[in-house]
């Protein structure tokens, strides 16, 4: 199965989410991260690990022609042994790589997608913020499943509406995840007509861990199990798990409508219906307004 995590806009966690997904992938299949991301890979860094193996060494052995295992003999592990492909730090790098690995811009077929075909085999591709011009876009075309992260305030919501529909014909299996305080999802359910499967918690020590930063939990085999994210992500991967062992003709989803106008999300106290600008963004109350309404209501 291969799953790409992305944004449209911003940098909402992908990576973390990414190694959180593999970390808590049901047994007994195989989850691997491979870092997809233009603006160049993380991993690297935070966990101190070697520039090679990694992208750049499977992009140039690709080139060369390979097999179902290729993949796997271009890995590192993290704390705990979960399995990751490391792209460099470099974006001009990192956008090489990936042009090397998807040859292909109508399908994105290539040795990720051989490795996720893989009976028992999870490949879960952090993409980071996916455009119409992005080397990552041919890897998330054909992918089983896209996770699409976005912050839940209307600034970042409003960049949804018109792609989603795009979002819905790269996969037949897109799920949209809340991060972050805004909106709850059921408003951006009722607004946007795509029901979000939940929110990312704010866990930093969570995080931490699965970002090599130092903090009271451990990796081990416990650590992301016993934080508030890793079990988010343990109850979404089993989310993906299913949709994967169930018949295409019930995870189609509907296509979403097409959206002509911004949605109109009513939520924020203090701000009339209308006052809303052409681009979705509502402007905050003013206190020191609200105040003067407040005494001229007491003189009256």
């Amino acid at each position: 199965m291969l799953i790409s995590v992305l944004s449209l806009k911003g940098s909402p966690g992908a990576t973390t989410l990414a190694v959180a997904l593999a970390a808590r992938w049901p047994a007994p299949a195989r989850a691997l991260v491979a870092e997809a991301d233009p603006s160049g890979g993380d991993l690297g860094l935070r966990f101190s690990l070697s520039s090679t193996p990694g992208l750049v060494s499977l992009a140039a052995a690709a080139r060369r022609g390979g097999d179902d295992d290729l993949v796997w003999r271009h890995i590192q592990q993290l704390p705990g042994g979960l399995p990751v492909i490391c792209a460099p730090s470099d974006a001009d790098q990192a956008r090489a790589a990936l042009l090397a690995l998807a040859p292909d811009p109508t399908t994105g077929l290539g040795v990720l997608r051989a490795a996720a075909n893989q009976p028992g085999t999870v490949v879960i591709v952090d993409c980071g913020r996916v455009d119409p011009g992005s080397p990552a876009l041919p890897i998330v075309r054909a992918s089983d499943a896209i996770v699409l992260l976005s912050r839940a305030h209307a600034d970042d919501l409003a960049h949804l509406p018109r792609r989603l529909h795009t979002v819905g014909r790269w996969s037949p299996n897109p799920v949209l995840l809340l991060v972050g305080e805004g909106y709850s999802t059921a408003e951006v359910a009722r607004e946007l007509g795509v029901p979000p499967l939940g929110r990312v918690p704010d866990d930093p020590n969570g995080a931490a861990v699965l970002c090599g930063r130092p903090n009271k939990l451990r990796w081990g085999r416990s650590g992301p199990a016993h934080s508030a994210l890793g079990r988010f992500a343990h109850r979404v991967a089993t989310e993906l798990a299913t949709r994967e062992r169930t018949p295409a003709s019930r995870t189609q989803p509907r296509p979403p409508q097409p959206v002509t106008q911004v949605p109109l999300l009513r939520s924020i106290p203090g701000v009339p219906p209308g006052a809303v600008s052409p681009n979705g963004v509502r402007a905050a109350p003013n206190p020191a307004s609200d105040h003067r309404d407040q005494q001229g209501g007491q003189a009256s």
